[in-house]
């Protein structure tokens, strides 16, 4: 088997499991996008994704993902899912269509003086409170939201979380507060604030992500093959 026809096969099961899982918890598979999680994986691989019939790449680091938007351009939708250093807020709202990271007002605020439209984020939540993870602390999650009302440049499309490397059994927990999180998100009331994406779940938990509520999924591994690190 070609690996194109590897990746071709592999999006099939994702999606397979993706119709389980929203099965499961009564939810329509329409609801949920797939992200390519494209770290450290060759452009030939990228492109298979994209003929397989991926619409969203993420990316973690901003020089490897220049390199592969110049050359992959705009036929999917590229978004930023690693730490974003606020010093390099300009360079990554320029790139990308997305932030998924937003997680210090420092960063929001340079996003924001940079932007040229209306830059969609989301505001990384962390979810597990680990010490060695980036993410606003879920409990000034909603004071945190509340000052960026006044970034006019920057449109507030949902959240995401990396919760705790765990059984995914044991991580459902996380995504089920994380969706409450996020249903709360969804009542705020705020000019810059169009909640619609609840981005959580990758390669060896995405199936229970989406049984407790996640619209999109960040996919490496499980679709791609092991990155070349």
């Amino acid at each position: 088997m070609s690996a194109d026809e590897k990746i071709k096969e592999n999006l099939y099961r994702i999606n397979e499991q993706i119709k389980q899982a929203c099965a499961a918890a009564g939810r329509s598979p329409s609801g949920v996008s797939i992200l390519a999680a494209t770290k450290s994986q060759p452009i030939e691989k990228i492109h298979a994704a994209v003929a397989a019939g991926i619409k969203i790449c993420g990316e973690n680091y901003l020089q490897e993902a220049e390199r592969k938007i110049n050359e992959i351009g705009s036929c999917v939708e590229w978004h930023f899912i690693g730490h974003l250093q606020s010093n390099k807020a300009k360079k990554a709202g320029h790139l990308f269509d997305v932030v998924q990271t937003v997680d210090s007002a420092k960063l929001a605020s340079r996003l924001n003086d940079a932007a040229e439209k209306k830059l969609p984020v989301l505001v990384e939540v962390n979810i597990g409170e680990e010490a060695q993870k980036f993410g606003v602390m879920p409990a000034g999650l909603a004071a945190f939201i509340r000052s960026l009302s006044e970034l006019k440049n920057l449109e507030i499309q949902g959240l995401m979380c990396m919760p705790p490397l765990l059984p995914p059994e044991q991580a459902r927990a996380y995504f089920k507060r994380m969706f409450s999180f996020f249903q709360q998100l969804k009542i705020l009331n705020q000019q810059n604030l169009n909640p619609k994406i609840l981005s959580m779940g990758m390669s060896n938990d995405f199936a229970v992500a989406v049984e407790e509520g996640a619209t999109m999924v960040r996919i490496g591994t499980a679709l791609l093959g092991e990155r070349k690190d």
